[in-house]
């Protein structure tokens, strides 16, 4: 009896552990297709909501997943995969579950950031490009502007050069003034934001101070109709950057680590000390007025410091020593959820890199806190704050022998260190820069400066937005952006800058505080089916004020004490101070009609401290209509077409970005015999005003296939009048110059964006190309010729920055003489001849800066769980001046060291070459000409990411949402025809904020070529 009743006992005990299991413990199953060709789709998540339970399909499409009760019965199944969107689904009980994902082409519903609110796709009459934050982090760059490079149709992105922190110029739609800036104005979070540098020297970049990590969005608006919300800062166009915010859900945590090594892109071929020897020898020789060779060898002593030159003991490669290891390491961590009443976003970061440039180095610390409560079903507040500190380990602008590339000049039988000899050999080198070569030795700087530049930044801001009623909402926004920047500088002893005055140290304290104010409405009303209107109005305040501290000092009791506390005389001190304030007013209307027919209008005052007292106020209106012609019954029988609008636009925009206080009558204060004084600095205009700019734009939107294919079409046409110019004044006046608003110009273009989904299904790959082609001229001066850097000039009825001077003609196979090109008075041909004497030969344009066209093209493929992305750059069409080529390839004009097509030269009647003849000290062919301008075109592979994504099974045991790893190579290849180190390339010898100082290479460092590998864990 009792073996029967254990054996009952075991059979009840086996059923309700089965029920038990069959309780907690359901299956549901299914397959995944495309919903365009029912194809099945493998490596689709497939995740229970609101937990890390999920796996992926299979090859076939196939999932299986095993589901506790309650999941079985109220879970939600949530499928995903890049390129599709996402889909939830609830179980409901059912054991199988099949599921058609569609392609997600975002062409129609994206929501794109326009001033004062945002605004679908497809209802937009404007021009906006737009890059999202996956876009952004496929380039392993410390700035945003970098990654947005090839990615957003009609911005030209150029760094200056590859150090680290460098200036970086952008162009939306061409260049639109002269002397005033000519840079994008950004805003942040619905707040403007400091963008020009703050440096002594060479341009630097306060932008860099931003995570890309932490960016959702940029939005490029470029034409007047998005831009004129912006009033009199929005003819360079806008970038409206947005922050990454947190969704209501379960917490999610993210953290990246990322580690890259670069090497510089290019090196140029300079002479070896066999090369160089035979090319300053014969030029030595042909002296035009002797025989130089003893003088020559001389020098050569001199240059080998007791080694043997004439057996080449010393072979130095100076490019070996300008250029360093390089790496970047970069880690962050963000964590970001919350509910239906709060959501936040919360993430750090940090990030090390060491430049290919030798002494150069940049390191940020970031921290972000973006919280949105919703305090009631009418009342919203959040906050939005970034701060940042940023270092930068500077070296020496371009036009110094102390910065690394220029040691390139110096002679390859110069020791790099300080030779040591023992019984008259050659025993070693000590670790002292060798003091006597040709110029500087730049690793005296190297290791006796410190050019430190710290930065700390604080960019937030504050809003409370309140529904009055159900479709009327009010929107007050509080921003506030620090930014204290300090430059210590010490040279010590030992440096060409310290070592007479016993060390030479400085320190320089800029802060700045912007804040401004914004409060506004939007009215949003649907009349009837056919009928949509959305109004936004209201008021701006902003405020900036600058302040400036600046100190040096002398006599430093020894090269260890480096602070100017230590210094024994303080040389020279001041401090400045400015500001400027604006009023803003503005209103924008939005209405759609019978869902096809869009109209939309704006208008912007603008009041400034920075002008004229009779013209202080500016208005800013813009207007643009839209028809989506693929509503049309007449269209509604192309089943190929997915969509279609017609689009244009007027409006006018301003420019005020030229300092503060250009209208007024100032004054300094100066010293005479003891006594303080003022005198008279400038003379005030009160009726000076904005550059305005209008521009019309008329544009195609376009899909076909479903979606398949989509893109824009775009033509434009801005003409600037009013231009901001220094015009010169009769000398009886007291002055020389007075700013005015003379001048127009003009640029027009067609911008061209094509996306494509090429292939669905297990393989994926879709692409993206963009090209924009802009033609500029400068169409009034009022007769004036406005000179910039090296040959740059502004000129009527050319474009801007054109190259003015000599014309080279090449070489007399007769004698070796350069030759130079005498043009008609029109400058328009030769039949004037040519000539040797330099000095007769007529100035004429020789060079364009400005690209014909840019572009990018992006193709991204997905396979399993592996995925592809290769990012094309290109730029066609511009000349480079290099500055440094009369030094660097001057037939042996001076000792520099030469490149290596210098050994083509000429060198008896008959030679056929574009090189003259070698002459020391002889300017043949040496002198500022077309001779060293080049094409600057150049195709370059920006990017190539290949990452891959663990199988979702695995995450599941290792309870993680999401891990994958890559590696990301940049600057990978160039393709080019120009002869110096890099295309990309605007020396920082010049302020990059002037507009005729662009197109000019002199000595500078070329773009890094980096390989980085790195691992995203989501948790």
């Amino acid at each position: 009896m009792m073996k029967k009743l254990l054996q009952l006992s075991s059979c009840f005990m086996l059923l309700l552990f089965v029920s038990v299991g069959s309780l907690h413990a359901q299956t549901v199953s299914g397959v995944v297709v495309s919903a365009e060709d029912n194809e099945p789709l493998p490596s689709i998540t497939v995740l229970v909501e609101g937990t890390n339970k999920g796996t992926a399909t299979n090859l076939d499409g196939e999932y299986d997943l095993e589901l506790t009760s309650d999941e079985f019965q109220n879970g939600t199944l949530v499928f995903s995969g890049v390129g599709f969107v996402r889909q939830e689904v609830p179980v409901n009980g059912r054991q199988t579950i099949d599921i058609e994902l569609a392609t997600d082409t975002q062409l129609l519903d994206e929501v794109v950031v326009v001033g004062f609110g945002s605004i679908v796709r497809e209802d937009m009459t404007g021009n906006i490009a737009s890059v999202n934050s996956e876009e952004l982090a496929a380039v392993p760059v410390n700035s945003f502007e970098s990654a947005l490079q090839g990615k957003a149709s009609g911005v030209f992105i150029q760094k200056s050069n590859g150090k680290l922190g460098q200036g970086i110029n952008i162009r939306v739609r061409g260049t639109s003034s002269i002397s005033a800036s000519s840079q994008p104005l950004y805003v942040i979070d619905g707040i403007p934001v400091i963008s020009e540098s703050q440096s002594l020297g060479a341009n630097t970049n306060p932008l860099a101070s931003l995570n890309i990590d932490d960016i959702e969005s940029v939005d490029i608006l470029k034409d007047a109709s998005a831009a004129a919300i912006y009033g009199s800062r929005g003819a360079n166009g806008v970038i409206l950057i947005t922050t990454k915010s947190g969704q209501a859900g379960e917490t999610r945590i993210d953290v990246s680590y990322e580690r890259g090594y670069s090497t510089e892109t290019n090196r140029v071929e300079f002479l070896n000390a066999d090369e160089y020897v035979e090319l300053f020898t014969e030029a030595a020789e042909r002296y035009p007025f002797g025989d130089l060779t003893t003088y020559a060898e001389s020098v050569f002593d001199f240059f080998a410091q007791g080694t043997n030159w004439e057996t080449r003991q010393i072979d130095t490669d100076w490019q070996d020593e300008s250029f360093q290891d390089a790496s970047n390491t970069e880690f962050g961590v963000q964590v970001s959820g919350g509910t239906e009443k709060t959501r936040f976003f919360v993430s750090g970061a940090f990030s090390d890199q060491i430049g290919i440039v030798r002494g150069n180095e940049f390191n940020r610390m970031n921290t972000r806190l973006n919280l949105d409560h919703t305090a009631s079903d009418k009342f919203e507040v959040g906050i939005n704050l970034g701060l940042s500190r940023t270092e930068n380990i500077r070296v020496a602008n371009d036009n110094a022998f102390a910065t690394p590339l220029q040691a390139i000049a110096q002679s390859p039988l110069s020791p790099v260190y300080t030779p040591q000899f023992e019984n008259g050999e050659l025993a070693g080198f000590s670790d002292v820069p060798n003091e006597n070569t040709l110029y500087y030795n730049f690793l005296r700087h190297v290791q006796g400066v410190d050019n430190n530049q710290t930065m700390f930044r604080n960019i937030g801001n504050l809003y409370a937005n309140y529904e009055i009623l159900d479709n009327l909402e009010f929107r007050s926004e509080a921003g506030l952006d620090l930014l204290f920047q300090n430059e210590d500088y010490f040279a010590d002893s030992n440096t060409n800058t310290g070592e007479n005055t016993n060390g030479y140290g400085d320190s320089r304290w800029v802060n700045l505080v912007n804040y401004t104010l914004n409060n506004y409405l939007t009215w949003t009303e649907q009349f009837s089916d056919n009928h949509q209107l959305t109004t936004v109005a209201g008021v701006t305040v902003e405020s900036s004020d600058r302040y400036q501290t600046f100190v040096s000092g002398t006599n430093f009791p020894t090269d260890s004490f480096r602070k100017l506390a230590s210094a024994a005389e303080i040389t020279g001190g001041n401090t400045t101070e400015t500001e400027y304030k604006y009023l803003s007013y503005f209103a924008r209307t939005n209405y759609k009609f019978s869902n096809k027919y869009l109209l939309s209008g704006s208008a912007r005052v603008d009041g400034s401290s920075r002008f004229g007292e009779n013209s202080r106020y500016g208005f800013f209106p813009a207007v643009s209509a839209g028809w989506i012609m693929s509503e049309e019954d007449f269209l509604s029988d192309l089943d190929a077409l997915s969509f279609l609008k017609l689009r244009g636009s007027y409006g006018l925009t301003g420019n005020s970005n030229v300092g503060n206080f250009p209208s007024r009558g100032l004054y300094g204060g100066t010293g005479y015999a003891g006594s303080s004084g003022l005198v008279p600095s400038q003379t005030p205009n009160p009726d000076l005003k904005w550059e305005r700019t209008a521009q019309y734009n008329i544009g195609i939107d376009f899909a076909l296939f479903s979606d398949r294919i989509g893109g824009e079409i775009d033509y434009y046409v801005k003409k600037t009048d009013d231009l901001l110019l220094n015009v010169n004044v009769p000398a009886t006046t007291g002055y020389t110059s007075q700013l005015r608003n003379v001048g127009e110009l003009e640029n027009k273009g067609f911008e061209f964006v094509i996306n494509t989904q090429n292939t669905t299904g297990a393989f994926r790959w879709n692409t993206n190309f963009n090209i924009a082609f802009n033609e500029n001229k400068v169409t009034n001066l009022g007769g004036q010729v406005i000179t910039g850097g090296f040959l740059n000039r502004a000129i009527e009825g050319e474009p801007i920055a054109v190259m003015f001077g000599k014309e080279y003609a090449g070489v007399d196979p007769d004698n070796g003489d350069a030759l130079y090109y005498l043009h008609t008075s029109d400058g328009k041909d030769y039949s004037a001849g040519t000539t040797n004497d330099y000095s007769a030969a007529n100035d004429v344009v020789i060079g364009n800066p400005n690209p014909d066209f840019v572009g990018g093209l992006t193709n991204n493929f997905n396979y399993r769980n592996f995925d592809l992305g290769v990012l094309l750059q290109f730029v066609y069409g511009n000349d480079i001046y290099n500055g440094g080529g009369r030094y660097q390839s001057a037939n042996g004009d001076f000792f520099d060291n030469q490149t290596v097509d210098q050994l083509n030269r000429w060198q008896e009647p008959g030679d056929i070459t574009d090189i003259p003849e070698a002459r020391l000290f002889g300017s043949n062919g040496s002198n500022p000409s077309s001779r060293y301008i080049s094409d600057g075109s150049y195709l370059r592979l920006k990017s190539v990411t290949l990452g891959y994504t663990l199988p979702q099974d695995l995450l599941s045991r290792l309870q993680l949402r999401d891990v994958r790893v890559y590696m990301t190579g940049v600057n990978l290849l160039t393709f080019t025809d120009y002869e110096g180190w890099d295309p990309e390339v605007n020396t920082d010898l010049y302020d990059l904020s002037n507009n005729l100082n662009i197109g000019n290479d002199f000595y500078s460092a070329p773009q890094a070529r980096t390989i980085s590998f790195g691992i995203n864990i989501g948790f």
